[in-house]
């Protein structure tokens, strides 16, 4: 019997798509934003952007917003996957609810996915380690499982040489600049770093980094507080920079984007590297315009990615997540 013929009944498809919502729950976001929405209706569910969570300084342009809720669409169908269901994925179904950007459906059983299994494994595990990085490289090999795993998302990942990582610093510093002058960018930070526990989301001190040098620069959460975490006595001399990128920045574009991102971020957990996405070389148009030079104008810049080892055994707190409640409406 295929797979395909496998039954599913009702009550088996909303308990899964259920628990593919909860599972992209722990997806990344921009200042932990967490800017999507789920709604299961029948067996089917959909998946939205909350346009109240996006990041009006920050992310003006909202693709952030998008890459963010791709992440969260990732994480689902790893979660389905892995529990050996098939699903059929539709990605900005209906043009005219622009913020609607994937319904799924569950369409059957099948041996559940090994190489998904390993991701959804590293799923509550992932953390964005914003701590140094020690001198131990990464090899060639995971660069290339790493590739091939945003390849397969329909993303593309570009290694920055050593010798152009000073540009790439350069981009984020200047973008950084930028922003911290920025009165209206201050408020926003102090919003999503200041955050009551009760909406578990936002950068927590306890999450942020000591600013401390490094080869590219990290952002600045607490530029007036404390943050909770040292950077610790490395520099990021090991550290591998990679850029995200993609063919255009269309919806459709920065969704398949998010989905790379999430893939790129799992599968450095699961071959036990530490990663911290660096957006704000994206979040302004003309640094943004450096990291195009840095691809050869070949694509689109999404997200820069740091990867490496951590020389700590310290371990990292948990970033907050709402409660499930908060993120699926559920329609008998």
């Amino acid at each position: 019997m295929s797979a395909h013929a496998n039954h599913v009944t009702r009550t088996e498809a909303r308990a899964a798509l259920e628990a593919a919502a909860r599972a992209s729950l722990r997806a990344p976001s921009v200042f932990n934003t967490q800017p999507w929405k789920w709604r299961l209706t029948g067996e089917v569910i959909e998946l939205s952007s909350d346009p109240e969570r996006r990041l009006g300084l920050t992310d003006a342009e909202g693709r952030l917003l998008l890459l963010s809720c791709g992440g969260a669409l990732h994480h689902a169908r790893v979660a389905l996957a892995a529990a050996g269901w098939l699903a059929d994925v539709q990605r900005l179904p209906d043009e005219r609810r622009p913020d609607l950007l994937a319904r799924l459906r569950v369409t059957g059983r099948t041996t559940a996915d090994p190489a998904a299994r390993n991701l959804a494994g590293a799923i509550g595990r992932r953390r964005t380690d914003r701590r140094a990085f020690g001198e131990r490289q990464v090899s060639a090999e995971t660069m290339t499982r790493l590739r091939r795993s945003v390849e397969a998302e329909g993303a593309c990942l570009h290694l920055v040489p050593d010798e152009r990582v000073p540009e790439l610093a350069v981009a984020v510093d200047e973008a950084a600049d930028v922003e911290y002058f920025d009165p209206a960018y201050r408020t926003e930070l102090t919003r999503w770093t200041s955050r009551p526990a009760w909406t578990r989301d936002g950068v927590p001190p306890a999450t942020a980094v000591q600013p401390a040098l490094r080869r590219v620069p990290i952002r600045d959460f607490l530029p007036d507080g404390s943050p909770g975490l040292l950077a610790g006595a490395d520099h990021d001399e090991g550290a591998a920079y990679v850029i995200l990128f993609g063919t255009g920045d269309r919806p459709a574009d920065l969704l398949r984007g998010g989905e790379a991102m999430s893939a790129l971020l799992l599968q450095a957990t699961s071959e036990g590297l530490s990663s911290a996405p660096i957006s704000e070389a994206v979040e302004i148009a003309w640094p943004r315009r450096l990291l195009r030079q840095l691809l050869s104008d070949i694509g689109e810049p999404y997200l820069v990615i740091r990867l490496g080892y951590v020389e700590s055994a310290e371990v990292l707190p948990v970033s907050p997540r709402r409660d499930v409640r908060d993120i699926l409406q559920i329609d008998e």
